[in-house]
């Protein structure tokens, strides 16, 4: 048996698997166009997808009308070459979406639509010399057939094949070139498919279909026309789902990238950390040292000079009242400024007012210390009457306005620092603000200094009683921090 007569005798099954190589297609990039990918071939595939379903259905669609001729003998209704005219329209249409949208690239949908709405026009021009004669003379359908191939078939599958050869360097640049030769391939399948396979159409009156058409073909090769589009369209259809695996890859790079991203970030914490940890036994240390040195420099020598001068005091008590009286005045105002000395010592530590008065008048009490000893101006907003606070709470709380304020002295240059104190039944929210320099946050909390740190710190102090400190700056646009703390009066 001869290749022309195995396909003539099989010509059902060549349109069957046309049509499933490439509603296979489209269905396949269906289900890929959802996945999330910086390739711009991924966003462009929409148009793709759609001509595979559509186009296999309309070569089920012939395929069906051959059957049906076969087993009546009867010719369709002129209704039924309508819609299957429309059906190949349709395809071929999205074919030329698909090829202009990679060659133009994203961001142009007026551009695009303009030229589709052209591409119609042209169609719809043709078909309005050769469709009138249809209702006589059925030739008139072959034609229109053959002009919607001419007009729209082959310019679509050649804008495919240029697009896609763009696409390669695309996927050679993303390090996936094995992924470009699936594209280059199924490139070469798409411009063989229209430049042969819609080249060589059933006869008719549209030059050159007189000339080359589908007998002509069978004459040359031996084996229809519809084989060879078959083929190419199994070639096409193959490695545009090969090409598809890209995403994966993509998905998995990335994926392997957050992971590092990750570890490399938790590294960071983790060094931040210990540093934080160092610096705070550090910090501890030359808090002790700066203690005891204040105790003996002021506390020592107010203790030594009152027991020197009680010891004067009573050898001249008897002999000189007058001096005694004076002398006891001295050293009642030695031991007030040692007690004003101690006092001011003991508020560095921790204030007493954040036990005995709670945490907003421990919070105008250093704002005002802050405007008396710099100059700044601190307003404290918040309720009048604050609920009573756990211990750890108003610690954190505290100390996280206090560092904020601090740092608006020494770093921001501001002028004014807004502090906000909300309590509602189920949270406590603390809001610093200033009008100061501002920073770069990220820069700032990847470096190492003490300003890293400190921030550092309080994002912590609040994560201890699980809440959040959020630190958001500007460059020349000030600093707010925030902190929410998830609270149930009990």
């Amino acid at each position: 048996m001869s290749m022309e007569h195995f396909f003539s005798d099989n010509l059902i099954g060549v349109f069957f698997f046309y049509g499933l190589a490439f509603f296979s297609m489209g269905l396949a990039v269906l289900l890929e166009v959802s996945h999330s990918s910086e390739l711009d071939f991924a966003r462009a595939l929409k148009p793709l997808a759609g001509f595979g379903l559509l186009h296999g259905s309309h070569e089920w669609f012939e395929m069906g009308l051959i059957i049906h001729a076969s087993l009546t003998g009867r010719v369709e209704a002129l209704w039924v070459y309508y819609l299957r005219l429309l059906l190949l329209c349709a395809s071929f249409l999205l074919l030329l979406a698909f090829g202009f949208r990679l060659i133009i690239g994203p961001g142009k949908p007026r551009l695009m639509l303009t030229a589709l709405l052209a591409a119609v026009c042209l169609w719809g021009l043709g078909l309005a010399f050769i469709l009138p004669g249809a209702q006589t003379d059925r030739s008139h359908l072959i034609a229109a057939d053959v002009y919607t191939r001419y007009a729209l078939a082959i310019p679509g599958a050649t804008l495919t094949a240029w697009g896609l050869v763009l696409q390669c360097r695309a996927f050679r640049k993303a390090g996936m070139a094995c992924y470009g030769r699936d594209v280059f391939i199924a490139a070469i399948a798409f411009a063989l498919y229209g430049g042969i396979g819609q080249l060589f159409t059933s006869p008719s009156t549209i030059f050159p279909s007189s000339y080359l058409n589908a007998p002509v073909f069978l004459s040359w090769f031996g084996f229809p026309i519809q084989g060879f589009r078959a083929l190419m369209a199994i070639i096409a259809a193959v490695f545009i789902i090969r090409s598809l695996r890209a995403f994966d890859m993509e998905s998995r790079r990335r994926i392997q990238a957050l992971r590092e991203a990750h570890i490399a970030e938790q590294e960071r914490l983790m060094a931040l950390r210990a540093e934080l940890l160092h610096r705070t036994v550090q910090a501890q240390e030359q808090e002790r040292q700066r203690i005891a040195r204040e105790l003996h420099d002021e506390t020592g020598q107010t203790l030594t000079a009152l027991g020197l001068g009680l010891r004067s005091l009573a050898q001249i008590i008897a002999i000189e009242p007058t001096r005694a009286i004076q002398q006891a005045q001295q050293l009642q105002k030695l031991a007030s400024n040692g007690i004003a000395n101690l006092q001011r010592m003991v508020s560095g530590l921790h204030p007493p007012q954040l036990d005995e008065l709670g945490l907003m008048a421990a919070l105008r009490w250093y704002a005002q210390q802050v405007q008396e000893h710099y100059g700044l101006q601190v307003n404290v907003i918040g309720p009048a009457e604050p609920q009573p606070l756990p211990d750890e709470y108003r610690l954190v709380l505290f100390r996280i306005a206090q560092e904020a304020i601090t740092n608006a002295v020494r770093h921001a240059g501001a002028s004014q620092v807004q502090v906000e104190l909300e309590i509602s039944p189920s949270q406590i929210y603390l809001r610093i603000a200033d009008d100061g320099g501002g920073f770069d946050v990220d820069t700032v909390l990847t470096g190492k200094d003490s300003k890293c740190l400190g921030l550092l710190g309080m994002i912590e102090r609040a994560a201890l009683i699980g809440g959040e400190c959020k630190i958001s700056s500007t460059p020349d646009a000030g600093t707010t921090v925030e902190v929410g703390i998830p609270y149930a009066k009990e």
